[in-house]
């Protein structure tokens, strides 16, 4: 059933079910985001579709195609909508080259990220497992619930750079193995996308030095005791639903954490 529709004298989003009341003034554009989020959410339009049209979108919603590109605007600089020139506007997804790229910090030194090629990815585990506490709290799961969980190095030109342990919900991740993450030719957010109806809109990160173990060093092939950058993700899906939990080591004798602030 499509959102229904506002008029342009509607200045309140209703409170979400079960949320306590209070008010919550929006300008309309912003309840037109609102609606929009939520049809990406219901899988109204999937990854890579186009969605209806600026016009289509202001007579389903009764309002001006002025508000509706405003909203649109703001899920593009998202990155969670892709305007294509002459072609209309498109969900935005993992595999295309604007976006695939939009959770990894870690730049080479010298040259970028074309130059230096995709990642290589050795699996080392992949299984289903009981989530630990802390685990559970990330990903909004009772302790005990069932995990997928991966272990994997990445190697740049050759050089294994990142290690990294990654936790899914076990429900949503039914069937995911090692051979799925290592046959994948493109990034593993777009796998997630097309097997599995997960895409990640957000991530959190905190990060801080570590000194490598023994067991790190030597699938990173360093000394014991090396400097390492660790990050520790969350990533989420829409309506703020944590959907992997991800923690990385990363080498810097060659790469670097580059982050642009505005």
């Amino acid at each position: 059933m499509p959102p229904s529709p506002l008029s342009p004298d509607d200045d309140l989003v209703a409170p979400a079910a079960g949320s306590a009341p209070a008010p919550s003034f929006s300008p309309l554009y912003q309840q037109i985001k609102t609606l929009i989020l939520r049809s990406l959410q219901s899988g109204e339009w999937k990854p890579g579709e186009a969605i209806p049209s600026e016009v289509e979108l202001a007579t389903r919603f009764r309002v001006s195609q002025g508000t509706v590109r405003k909203a649109i605007d703001e899920l593009a600089a998202e990155n969670l909508l892709l305007r294509r020139q002459g072609k209309g506007t498109f969900v935005a997804t993992h595999s295309e080259r604007q976006v695939q790229y939009r959770f990894l910090r870690l730049k080479p030194d010298l040259g970028d990220l074309d130059s230096e090629g995709p990642a290589q990815r050795h699996i080392i585990d992949c299984r289903r497992l009981r989530a630990s506490a802390d685990v559970a709290r990330a990903l909004g799961l009772r302790s005990g619930d069932m995990v997928v969980q991966v272990r994997r190095v990445l190697a740049f030109q050759g050089v294994p750079t990142i290690l990294e342990d990654l936790w899914l919900p076990g429900q949503a991740f039914k069937g995911l193995s090692a051979e799925a993450l290592a046959d994948y030719p493109g990034p593993t957010y777009a796998l997630f996308e097309e097997e599995f109806g997960v895409r990640m809109v957000r991530a959190e990160e905190r990060i801080r030095a570590v000194a490598a173990d023994a067991a790190q060093a030597a699938l990173l092939d360093v000394a014991a005791g090396t400097p390492l950058l660790s990050v520790e993700r969350i990533a989420y899906t829409y309506n703020d639903t944590p959907m992997e939990l991800r923690r990385g080591l990363y080498r810097t004798d060659s790469h670097h954490y580059h982050n642009e602030l505005s």
